[in-house]
This record gives structure tokens, sequence and C-alpha cells, in this order.
């Protein structure tokens, strides 16, 4: 949800970069704060460039759909802004079509296949009991890569430009 704040770090990436893409997104990743702050620190150490999501977020919940060259604002577990990324591929298919690499990717875990299928299943199927929807390893998914854009100090060691 953007925020005054986060208005404020986006206009601080836009002033410093001259990136101009007002219609920003915001996430935090995970389903709650300890989560969202173990997974911003991958993103922040370079090791988590990948995400995913159930494509039902966008439709039936009408969560932003991540968009090629797409800016997002990641927040920490107390909705702080602390970094921006730049969404460089999207793919939508069912779960179980996740591959080696984009398991990698994501940098959760042990970063194999099977550890983020079952990393994936498990959250998705919390997901499903509290939202009342079935879940199946066919479910609809989208697949998300991105790269670090903000702030200049980690942006410039691990990503391309802008």
């Amino acid at each position: 949800m953007k925020t005054a704040e986060t208005d404020a770090f986006h206009a601080a990436f836009h002033a410093a970069t001259g990136v101009a893409d007002p219609d920003y997104d915001v996430v935090m990743f995970g389903g709650g704060p300890p989560l969202a702050d173990e997974l911003l620190a991958l993103v922040l150490a370079g090791r988590k460039r990948a995400t995913a999501m159930l494509e039902r977020d966008v439709t039936v919940k009408g969560e932003p759909a991540p968009r090629i060259g797409g800016h997002v604002v990641v927040v920490d577990g107390q909705a702080r802004p602390r970094a921006v990324f730049r969404t460089v591929e999207v793919r939508h298919g069912p779960l179980d079509s996740v591959d080696d690499a984009f398991a990698w990717d994501e940098g959760e875990g042990d970063r194999t296949r099977a550890g983020w299928l079952d990393a994936h299943r498990r959250h998705f199927a919390q997901q499903a009991a509290r939202e009342g929807f079935a879940m199946h390893d066919g479910i609809a998914v989208i697949f998300e890569r991105f790269t670090l854009v903000w702030p200049p100090e980690l942006a410039d060691a691990h990503r391309s430009p802008g």
C-alpha cells in the first residue's frame, strides 16, 4: 500500500536517478513482518532476484500485476520503504512449472526447485486456508524476476542500469 513515506522514498529515487515511473507499486514480501524482513535482507544482499505470487491475488484480490519495466518499492516488516526494484521478466504458469533457474534466483532456502516447491506449497496452502480456495500444483502463479535499482550503494553492486 502506498503511503506518504513510500511516496517520499520513490520521489528520492526519481530525483537521484531521473527515472520517471509515477505508477510505482509497493510490496512487502512474505506473510508477515518477520518473513518480510528476512526476504528483504536477501534482496539487499543480492541473493533474491525473483518472486512469485498467485495469479488470483491480481484477478480476485485486486493487487497490482507486475509489469516489465515497472518499479516497485520494497518495504520491511514495519512497512518502511527500503529499496526499489525494476521488474525485468514476468511469466504466468502453474505452480509446478517453476524451474531450477527461477528457484535459484528467488534466493530462498537451499535454492533448489524441490525446496522452492515445498516452501511455496506450504505458503500458498496457508493462504488458501485463510481465503477459502483450493490449493493444487496447477494453481496459476505469476513468476517475476527483478533487478535492484535503489538505494545506489546496494544497486551499484548488484544490478544492470535502470
